[in-house]
């Protein structure tokens, strides 16, 4: 009874240690893998309540086991806000007040190999309050929130530089840090928020996708930061090698890198297909002026494709935007509708092995829009269709667009 009259009070301290370090709409921290425990010995466990029999709960871990827990008559039971850290707001809980989908953290005796425990304690935040608590962290990332890719970063001042679509206008933006902004970097191999981890101003490199959220200047050019998440995307484009749907990837010979890349795809992964007539007139838009023009030189004979001292290797923002909107209303495709020599453009975040990926994006189909890029000038013109494909700043459903769901609580949307 010693050992369980201390746990109990020692309570404050263990929401807030499960609580600290998370992103800020998710309840309760991941908890560390633990040790399968020994009949009889006390063990915390973190979980989402799957099902509901009796008094017995299933919990699933954020490892992805099962966790059977009994729930006893001398159980003690609360309810606590998203965010709080320690137990002074508290609520009395019923077992019936119960929800599968609420977050809870047990405290108890272990059996069955680590696979059951019989809970004397259980502090649980509602389903329903977490998503009250998403909708309002949206809510407030689209007022007081943008992001961009990063430009440059100043160490020694804590600012950094991002360049962001407002208003249909690329735009400046400086991010000003302190010691207590939040910083967080997206997880290798996904791009949700909720997987997001503690990061640290060193890891934001130019280049990087970032959002951020705080205080703006009255002229909107800078930033006081609240919160940041960051993150390293890849631009991926070529031909498929070979398709493994057991595995659920593919390979993809890198046309930029001369090198092959295996693209894993999750359920969050977004394919699209190109029809081929779509794919030309988008090419067609992309060819250097004087290629599409054909203008006649004295004499009657054309000017030759790419001759304009005009001609440029990049995309204008209007035209990646409009490639962006034509990729979002293409069905989606699954990953055994791909073949082995299908040309296609990929934006992921990196594998967490070298030479492997995650999707955030695919579109196949991309043969003729690849070709249309300038000789010597393709990683160019590539780079700023991928600016609306996959990395833009404007608003989109996915992470690396800013986009935002409450389902699946990715970046934050920005400004």
């Amino acid at each position: 009874m010693g050992l369980r009259r201390g746990l109990l009070a020692a309570l404050p301290l263990l929401i807030g240690l499960a609580l600290a370090g998370s992103a800020s709409a998710i309840p309760f921290g991941r908890a560390a893998a633990m040790p399968q425990a020994a009949p009889g010995a006390v063990v915390k466990s973190i979980g989402t309540v799957q099902a509901i029999q009796g008094a017995a709960l299933t919990l699933k871990m954020d490892s992805g086991s099962e966790l059977q827990v009994l729930i006893q008559s001398s159980t003690r039971m609360l309810r606590v806000e998203p965010g709080q850290k320690s137990l002074s707001g508290a609520t009395p809980l019923q077992l019936q007040d119960l929800q599968v989908g609420d977050r809870v953290l047990i405290i108890g005796t272990s059996s069955e190999g680590g696979k059951a425990v019989a809970a004397f304690s259980l502090i649980a935040i509602k389903r329903s309050d977490i998503a009250q608590q998403q909708e309002n962290e949206e809510t407030d990332w689209e007022k007081n929130g943008v992001g961009g890719l990063v430009k440059a970063v100043d160490a020694a001042t804590g600012v950094i530089t991002i360049t962001s679509r407002v208003g249909g206008v690329n735009k400046t933006i400086n991010i000003h840090t302190t010691p207590s902004t939040i910083l967080r970097r997206y997880a290798p191999g996904s791009v949700k928020f909720q997987d997001a981890k503690p990061g640290v101003f060193t890891e934001i490199k130019p280049g990087d996708q970032l959002r951020a959220r705080g205080t703006f200047s009255a002229d909107d050019t800078a930033l006081n930061a609240t919160e940041i998440v960051s993150g390293s995307f890849r631009n991926i484009a070529g031909t498929v090698l070979a398709v493994d749907d057991s595995a659920n990837d593919v390979t993809v010979m890198d046309r930029l890198t001369k090198q092959p890349v295996v693209v894993k795809f999750t359920p969050d992964s977004q394919l699209r297909e190109l029809p081929q007539s779509t794919a030309q007139t988008i090419a067609l838009r992309l060819r250097p002026k004087a290629a599409t023009q054909q203008q006649a030189a004295p004499g009657g004979h054309p000017v030759a494709a790419g001759s304009s001292s005009q001609a440029s290797p990049a995309v204008s923002p209007e035209k990646a935007e409009q490639f962006n909107q034509i990729v979002r209303s293409l069905p989606p495709i699954k990953i055994d509708d791909l073949h082995k020599g299908d040309v296609v453009m990929i934006v992921s975040t990196e594998g967490a092995t070298a030479g492997s990926a995650t999707a955030i994006k695919l579109v196949s189909g991309a043969g003729p829009i690849l070709t249309a890029a300038p000789a010597g000038k393709q990683a160019s013109a590539l780079q700023s269709l991928w600016s609306g494909f996959g990395t833009s700043g404007g608003g989109g459903e996915e992470a690396a667009e800013g986009g935002s769901s409450a389902t699946t609580q990715q970046a934050p949307a920005s400004r």
